[in-house]
C-alpha cells in the first residue's frame, strides 16, 4: 500500500516488542505482524522490513510508557516518523475482555490509535529527563533514610532502650547512640548496622543535593527553577523537581489544566440530579503533586517575606515576585479562612497545593514574557 497512513502498535517489554500494523482505512483489519527482540537495532530492522512492503506511508508508533522509558519514542522521532507514548491508566479498556496477551495488547493499540482513542504522555527532553534522574535518586535516598530511621528506633524500642533527651536525629542523639551497650554481641552488631544505614543515607542525600546545586547553572531551565523559589514554601528541591517532572509549564493552555494533570483537582461522580465530590483524583505526576503539598504547608503562618526567601528572590524580575507576593497573601488568608469555617486539615492543605501550582503557571509564563 502506498500514501496512505500506517498506525503501528507496539508492546514493548524488556525482551521482546510484539508489533501489530493497521492501514488508516476504516475497514483495514489489524495484522499481527510479529515479534522482534527488545533492542533499538532489532526496532530498526522491524522498520525496514515494513517500509519495504509500503514505500510511501507514514508511519504513526504507538507504545505504551512503562520501565522501558523513552528510548524507543526518540530513536523513532529522529528517524523522522510520527511516535505516541500513551498512558496505561487512560487506555479504553472492554469489561467482557479477560484475555490478555502480548499479542492482543498491540493489536489493540494500533487499531485505537487509528481511532484517535488513546491520551499521550508527556516525553521529557533528554536533558529534562538526566536531571529529573538526578531528582528522583535523592528522592529514593530521602525514602531510604526514614525507612532506616524507623528501623533503628524500632530496634531500639523493642530492647527498652530509651533516649532521655530532646530533638531525635540531631548530634547529640548521634553522640548517645555511640555510647548505648547492648547485652549481646549479635545485638550490638545489629544496631552499628542501624546506625550505618542512617549515616549513610543522611551523606547519600547530602551528596546528592550537591549534585543537583552543582548541574543546575548548566540546566537550560534553571531561570525557572531560580523564578519558583521566589515562591514561599519553594525552596531549591521543591523547585527543581516541580520543573524536572513537569517541563516547561507553558505547554498548559491553563491553569486548570496543570491542576487537572497533577491530580489536585476533586473527583466527581455524577448523574442525573444527583451530584458526588469526592477526594483529590491523584492522577498524573505523583513526584510533583507531593513536593507541592509539603510546601503548602507552610502557608499556614501570616504572610511575610523572610530572610531566607528575600536571598532567593534576590535578582529576580519584580512581575515573578509581584507574583510571589499575591499568591502568599491569598494562600495565608486562605488558609486562615478555611480554619476558621472548620474544613479537615487534609482538604485545606489539597486546595493550598491546587492554587500554588496555579500561581507557579503565571509564574513560568511571564518569566516567559519578560524574557522574550
Amino acid at each position: 500500500m502506498s500514501n496512505v497512513n500506517m498506525y503501528i502498535g507496539l508492546d514493548v517489554h524488556k525482551d521482546s516488542i510484539d508489533i501489530s500494523l493497521v492501514e488508516g482505512d476504516r475497514d483495514a483489519k489489524v495484522r499481527f505482524q510479529g515479534t522482534i527482540g527488545g533492542d533499538l537495532a532489532d526496532v530498526e530492522k522491524a522498520v525496514r522490513k515494513i517500509r519495504k512492503s509500503h514505500s510511501l506511508a507514514v508511519f504513526h508508533f504507538v507504545y505504551e510508557a512503562g520501565p522501558c522509558g523513552y528510548d524507543i519514542y526518540r530513536h523513532l522521532t529522529r528517524a523522522g516518523h510520527d511516535c505516541m507514548v500513551v498512558a496505561p491508566s487512560m487506555i479504553p479498556k472492554r469489561s467482557g475482555d479477560r484475555i490478555k496477551t502480548d499479542r492482543r495488547d498491540s493489536i489493540m493499540l494500533a487499531s485505537l490509535h487509528r481511532a484517535g482513542e488513546l491520551t499521550a504522555v508527556h516525553v521529557p527532553r533528554e536533558e529534562d529527563g538526566a536531571m529529573r534522574d538526578l531528582v528522583r535518586a535523592r528522592e529514593d535516598a530521602v525514602k531510604a533514610e526514614r525507612v532506616g530511621k524507623q528501623q533503628l528506633k524500632g530496634f531500639l524500642l523493642r530492647h527498652g532502650v530509651k533516649f532521655a533527651g530532646s530533638g531525635d536525629w540531631k548530634a547529640s542523639y548521634m553522640k548517645w547512640l555511640a555510647s548505648v551497650k547492648m547485652p549481646n554481641p549479635a545485638q550490638q552488631i545489629v544496631l552499628q548496622d542501624y546506625i550505618d544505614a542512617v549515616t549513610n543515607g543522611t551523606e547519600r542525600i547530602r551528596r546528592l543535593t550537591a549534585q543537583i546545586r552543582e548541574l543546575l547553572p548548566s540546566w537550560e531551565m534553571e531561570p525557572v527553577v531560580n523564578a519558583f523559589q521566589a515562591m514561599r514554601g519553594v525552596a531549591l528541591i521543591v523547585a527543581v523537581t516541580v520543573v524536572a517532572e513537569l517541563g516547561d509549564l507553558n505547554r498548559f493552555d491553563n491553569p486548570r489544566e496543570l491542576m487537572s494533570y497533577l491530580g489536585l483537582v476533586p473527583s466527581e461522580h455524577s448523574s442525573g440530579k444527583t451530584r458526588r465530590i469526592g477526594g483529590i483524583t491523584k492522577a498524573g505526576n505523583g513526584h510533583a503533586r507531593k513536593v507541592l503539598v509539603e510546601a503548602a504547608h507552610t502557608y499556614r503562618f501570616p504572610a511575610r517575606i523572610s530572610k531566607e526567601l528575600l536571598e532567593r528572590q534576590a535578582g529576580l524580575p519584580k512581575e515573578v515576585r509581584d507574583i510571589a507576593w499575591k499568591a502568599q497573601v491569598r494562600l495565608c488568608a486562605r488558609y486562615r479562612k478555611m480554619v476558621a469555617k472548620g474544613k479537615k486539615n487534609q482538604i485545606i492543605i489539597c486546595s493550598i497545593a491546587r492554587e500554588l501550582c496555579a500561581f507557579m503557571w503565571a509564574i513560568a509564563r511571564e518569566l516567559k514574557t519578560v524574557t522574550a
